[in-house]
């Protein structure tokens, strides 16, 4: 396709070109973007999920398999979803976990489409086709949105069903009964993939209520609860015998370790957005926010109250303001573009404008192809599929001094679930031998050494405990995870060195594939 036609099309039908990139580029991160990114988008979502469609109970969530087990605060929806999606690639054989997390990716990808298209909408109906298009574009192929949008994670996850319920709500002045019952249902479930945008459902109603819509405001309110109470409230009654346990469980976690988890000042997700937007268009677009904020209110407001919870709330992990960076990107692009548009300083200064934008867009381009294909977590992945060869592994330990950090690894690649203790953590030598006498047949038929640190010391420290370990393999972490333990220790994306026990496997496969 020619230069001139690409331009043509880009100036009469922006949304054809900003779909072929979000494809594209999603369609990438799908293939090459392999691992997981935080902990919690594997070990809440795919662990439990592939545990349950193998008739198991990994995690230990449901009370019929663990008599004692009680709420744990975790969504039964979005990992259930999985479930499901993990016992059909059962009944046509896919059993390679490999591929069922590139089909699941692809899944991913598909779904994020929703907010790159109907994210255009809503800035067209606000603003003007050139804000609407720059908007979209930016929902494409922002820096870390293609890797993100295929990660299981619930605070991405949860984003399409909120784009969904605002374009029902803002495509027309007059909003139809019909759209703000199905915004309701739509923002409900929402919720029950991620229980905070109940703050994001609270700032829509209010932005019907502030915009005199009272019928849609009922409609959308009963039907926001009767989504929550179907989908969250029917599943917790199914599990637990009454509805909202899990939401209640959670309510009472997080306020109880507000402070345990990472904290910060209040401007930390102030912060935090304006870097992952670039400064200094991350600027320009937090003044749009504001500049054209009742014109576009229910956007805006829904995004500010959600932004203004999570800045009081001392607990700040960073993603769990992913849900409203879209909607920070429509309301303040269209917002500011429709600011700069009519004031005589900016269009005095047009060059000045156009290069800020120029500045962002190259600086987006440099991180987007290192963040698309980024294998996070590789060697935790790799560790796990490596000894995936060698069959019934009971029991693995993860040592973590020296320090270093161990935590746990996805037993979903191992194809197996075997027990993980923790060295520096959970178990000191004395009770490591306490554990195996107690329990002979969980002896560990592997060591996984976090670090290849102080090796004599440590396999010292386990001789007479283990004293059949032999080295195994080094499993390497990716570039970008090694970077990002460099910028912060607390990243465990470390080196692992694994040890085999030769009391339980004799035989090395690794040497016996290469002989063979």
């Amino acid at each position: 396709m020619k230069i001139e036609t690409i331009k043509q099309l880009w100036f009469e039908k922006p949304l054809v070109i900003i779909v072929v990139i979000a494809i594209v580029l999603r369609l990438i991160a799908a293939i090459f973007a392999r691992g997981f990114g935080m902990q919690d988008d594997h070990f809440l979502v795919i662990e439990p999920a592939q545990s349950w469609a193998e008739g198991g109970d990994y995690s230990g969530w449901l009370p019929w398999s663990h008599p004692g087990a009680k709420p744990s605060g975790h969504s039964f929806f979005y990992a259930g979803l999985h479930f499901i999606f993990f016992k059909i690639c059962g009944f046509l054989g896919i059993v390679n976990p490999d591929i069922k997390m590139f089909l699941v990716r692809l899944i991913h990808a598909a779904w994020s489409m929703i907010t790159v298209i109907l994210g255009y909408k809503i800035a067209l109906h606000y603003g003007q086709k050139k804000a609407a298009a720059i908007a979209g574009l930016m929902l494409a192929g922002l820096w870390f949105f293609p890797w993100a949008s295929v990660r299981n994670l619930v605070e991405m996850a949860c984003i399409p069903f909120l784009i969904w319920g605002t374009w029902l709500l803002s495509k027309n002045d007059i909003i139809k009964p019909k759209h703000a019952i199905y915004a309701g249902l739509l923002i409900g479930l929402a919720f029950s993939i991620r229980f905070q945008t109940i703050f994001f459902a609270l700032g829509s109603g209010l932005a019907l209520l502030y915009s005199r819509q009272w019928k849609a405001a009922l409609l959308f309110g009963v039907s926001y609860w009767v989504s929550l109470g179907i989908v969250q409230g029917g599943i917790d009654w199914f599990v637990w015998g009454r509805p909202f346990a899990e939401f209640m469980e959670y309510v009472r976690y997080n306020i109880e370790n507000a402070n345990n988890y990472f904290t910060g000042e209040w401007y930390n997700y102030i912060l935090l957005i304006s870097g992952d937007l670039i400064p200094p268009v991350s600027q320009l677009i937090f003044f749009g926010l504001f500049a054209r904020f009742k014109r576009q209110i229910i956007v805006a407001l829904p995004t500010v109250l959600f932004l203004a919870f999570h800045s009081w709330f001392p607990n700040k992990q960073e993603r769990f303001i992913f849900p409203i960076i879209p909607f920070v990107i429509i309301a303040g692009v269209t917002g500011w573009f429709s600011f700069s548009n009519n004031r005589s300083w900016w269009l005095n200064h047009k060059k000045l404008h156009k290069n800020i934008w120029v500045a962002f867009w190259v600086i987006n381009i440099l991180l987007l192809p290192v963040v698309t294909v980024m294998y996070s977590k590789k060697a935790k992945v790799e560790a796990m599929e490596y000894i995936s060869t060698y069959p019934g592994i009971k029991t693995i330990i993860l040592d973590g001094r020296g320090g270093s950090d161990a935590k746990i690894l996805p037993a979903f690649y191992s194809r197996q679930w075997p027990n993980q203790l923790e060295l520096e953590n959970s178990y000191s030598i004395d009770s490591l031998s306490s554990f195996m006498t107690r329990s002979p047949w969980s002896e560990p038929g592997f060591v996984m050494f976090f670090a290849n640190d102080k090796m004599p010391e440590r396999l010292s420290y386990l001789h007479h405990t283990l004293p059949n370990l032999e080295f195994e393999v080094v499993i390497q972490p990716g570039f970008v995870d090694k970077f990002m333990h460099w910028l912060n220790p607390y990243n465990a994306n470390e080196t692992i060195v694994i040890f085999r026990n030769t009391k339980i496997y004799p035989v090395s496969l690794r040497n016996a594939n290469l002989n063979d």
